[in-house]
């Protein structure tokens, strides 16, 4: 037994294996990040694991789909053997003897590679059939469009490393006839041409996949080395050069959806020339790596600087011209935000509402009026949102949609929503005739993920550079453009209108006015995006009075009348809306300094907070005007459990949940927060304020749809199939009394 483990243990997969760990650990982390990615430890809140086990193509989950994504994990896997192989080629120059060098070493160090194929396999069968609800017919013909995939890149790397060997035996070797072993005079060498630390390998597996023993040393063999490893320097910068050309002509071309590849697929690719450039660190700089990366790092530092490129991104539709800033600082919105202002724009929207009544109650009674406030949370509150208000609308007759004048949120809600207002404005205007179709539905639950990795792997990180126009300006794309081309390409062209498109029918009070909010990581103030002039919600009435009172939010329009405010598309409204800390890029404004706008859920995930000051500022109105006041609150979680109980049971819980406990009980925070807004709403109106929440109530407890932009064909229908419990039965039935 001892003889046999030593013989395992002397095995060069084994001993390949060992060294891996041993010494490279930077380059084992590209594993580890596609294992904790697939077993869902790893942004599973985002849902990158169905980048890469349910990826997409052309909108679907198909046998090409996973093609791709099975050519692209071959390019991954051989572009780990050439940088492996040129790193460690130095500690196994007994293989300078063989014919097929790096054939022979691929063969030898594919214990990692295969381990993971057979892993992604089993879990990539699980989710398709689990999550996906795909048949076993089509889980086998995924599974073989993968691995037919897989193969046709690998019978090319090895058609082409095949000739590389021949050639260099063909040119090194044609004029020598006498045995490896003789040739120790014929080519130079010294004592520096020897590595200390030989892998001590006994055995190996051949080119023709034979156990053979390794008992071919000479002085020799380290030279031959080297001059095979000169062979696949080129060969790792050409597999670089070919990842490289093809994310960046497919980032050119990234409005053609038949080049944008599943982001899985693309995410592979970003990882192949990432490797690359690690390997060609570790191999160039040896002891100096480290202060190479500090050098790069630097070199980037200063090309953002010099705003060479930005890492940020702009919102299309606007004027970026510098001669156009308005200085963003305390004292301009003190000039612009005054106490004239406030009142002017309060008489403004009372204006408005006299028309939505004149239009809802011809015969002068005082109609239910309805203020409507979603969640943030990604694709999964898009759906629920827009489920929950197609639901209630059509059961209403469409008087939920009449009665509503103003709907405002967060993140995913937001585009839920206004995807159901804008089907309604189509729809009043004669160019839908049925806005009850499920096929809005379908379109909403579409996938966003996919496009923002492919981009973020495509464009961001690879060429800043591209340039669109969209009326007569100039833009840069980025992950954050991806998003809202693929946004408009979902909802049929719908959303793809300039905010100021709505503004008319909003001021007549024939549809509902949207303040879509964004969060100004600048100094923490709300930025309010609305047609309407709402300068009635940019600071607490009680300071109107006060020499400097305190200015919580910014009315967009008001602040960027000479950017050409209302052509902001309504995509990129949305998108700040939406902007998740790194999913989606940072959006910069046109002012001095750049406003900075990030996702409206940092500062009010449910609306709560503009809904209210709003019900607030108006309730004279509301209690003159109105039967009732219907708050009605969408949200995809629940309201009495919010987020999930911990305890801290181990050492590292006690150290990370103090550091963390803002960031993953935010929501919380927020939500019962709100309890003490409701209890004191209502006195604004004299009690006439009803308060109707519907929420994502999961089948089971524990398996909610994940926080993403991208829903499991699971998820959807737990998402659509909610509206029916019990207790959202109960919010429906009070929401149709109050709406008669």
């Amino acid at each position: 037994m001892r003889h046999f483990l030593k013989r395992i243990y002397y095995f060069l997969p084994v001993q390949l294996l060992l060294l891996h760990f041993r010494r490279y650990q930077m380059l084992l982390a590209f594993w580890v990040i596609l294992l904790l990615i697939l077993s869902g430890d790893f942004a599973s809140n985002f849902g990158a694991s169905s980048l890469f086990l349910a990826p997409e193509y052309l909108g679907e989950i198909s046998y090409l789909s996973m093609f791709l994504v099975g050519c692209a994990m071959c390019v991954f896997m051989m572009m780990w053997h050439i940088t492996t192989f040129i790193i460690h080629a130095k500690r196994i120059p007994y293989m300078g003897a063989t014919r097929h060098a790096f054939v022979v070493y691929v063969y030898n160090n594919s214990i990692i590679p295969l381990a993971f194929l057979v892993y992604y396999s089993v879990v990539c069968i699980r989710f398709q059939w689990y999550d996906e609800h795909t048949s076993v017919t089509n889980i086998i013909l995924l599974q073989l469009g993968f691995y037919i995939g897989f193969f046709v890149i690998l019978l090319i790397s090895f058609a082409y490393f095949f000739r590389v060997s021949r050639d260099f035996f063909k040119n090194t070797f044609s004029k020598l006839t006498a045995p490896v072993n003789n040739l120790s005079g014929q080519l130079p060498h010294d004592n520096f041409d020897y590595e200390i630390d030989v892998i001590p390998a006994k055995s190996f597996i051949s080119a023709k996949f034979k156990l053979e023993h390794n008992d071919m040393l000479s002085r020799l063999q380290p030279l031959m080395m080297k001059t095979v490893l000169q062979r696949h320097h080129r060969n790792v910068v050409f597999a670089t050069f070919i990842a490289y050309v093809l994310l960046l002509v497919m980032g050119i071309f990234i409005k053609s959806p038949l080049m944008r590849v599943p982001a899985g697929a693309g995410f592979l690719l970003l990882f192949s020339i990432i490797m690359g450039l690690v390997g060609a660190f570790k191999y160039f700089l040896k002891s100096w790596e480290a202060i190479g990366w500090i050098v790069f790092v630097l070199f980037l530092s200063t090309l953002v600087q010099y705003k060479v490129f930005d890492l940020r991104s702009i919102a299309y539709g606007l004027d970026y011209h510098k001669s156009l800033e308005q200085v963003y600082h305390y004292k301009t919105l003190r000039s612009l935000f005054t106490t004239v202002r406030y009142n002017s724009d309060r008489r403004t929207e009372e204006k408005r509402l006299n028309k939505w009544k004149a239009r809802v109650a011809p015969d002068s009674t005082k109609p239910p009026l309805v203020v409507i406030t979603v969640s943030g949370g990604g694709s999964r509150s898009a759906y629920w949102t827009f489920r929950a208000l197609q639901y209630a609308d059509s059961l209403s007759g469409g008087r939920l949609f009449n009665n509503t004048v103003m709907i405002t949120g967060a993140s995913g809600g937001m585009i839920g929503a206004a995807y159901w207002r804008n089907i309604h404005a189509a729809h009043e205007r004669g160019l839908l005739l049925n806005p009850y179709l499920s096929t809005y539905q379908d379109n909403i639950g579409k996938d966003l993920l996919n496009a923002i990795v492919f981009s973020f792997a495509s464009i961001d990180m690879i060429s800043p550079f591209n340039k669109i126009t969209i009326a007569g300006h100039s833009y840069t794309t980025d992950r954050g453009y991806a998003m809202e081309h693929e946004m408009t390409r979902n909802t049929d062209g719908i959303l793809d209108k300039p905010i100021g498109y709505f503004s008319e029918r909003e001021e007549n009070g024939i549809i509902p006015q949207l303040i879509i909010n964004g969060t100004i990581v600048n100094d923490g103030r709300k930025l309010m995006i609305c047609n309407q002039p709402v300068a009635y919600l940019t600071q607490p009435e009680y300071s109107l009075n006060l020499p400097a009172p305190p200015i919580d939010a910014v009315d967009f329009c008001a602040f960027f009348p000479e950017q050409n405010a209302k052509e902001l598309k309504l995509t990129s409204a949305l998108r700040m809306n939406a902007t998740f800390p790194y999913i989606l890029p940072v959006v910069r404004l046109p002012s001095n300094p750049r406003m900075n706008i990030m996702d409206a859920g940092l500062r009010d995930n449910f609306g709560v907070q503009v809904a209210s000051r709003y019900l607030h500022v108006l309730r004279d109105w509301l209690k003159n005007n109105t039967s009732e006041t219907v708050f009605l609150e969408i949200r995809d979680t629940r309201e009495n459990d919010v987020s999930g109980n911990t305890d801290q049971t181990s050492l590292g819980s006690m150290v990370a949940d103090p550091l963390f406990v803002i960031q993953n009980k935010w929501e919380a925070f927020q939500s019962y927060g709100y309890n003490y807004v409701k209890d004191f709403a209502p006195a604004y109106v004299d009690g006439k304020l009803s308060f109707i929440t519907l929420q994502y109530i999961p089948k089971e407890f524990k398996k909610t749809a994940a926080l993403n932009f991208h829903l499991t064909q699971k998820e959807k229908e737990d998402l659509y199939e909610s509206i029916n419990h019990p207790y959202n039965q109960g919010e429906i039935k009070k929401l149709m009394k109050l709406l008669k």
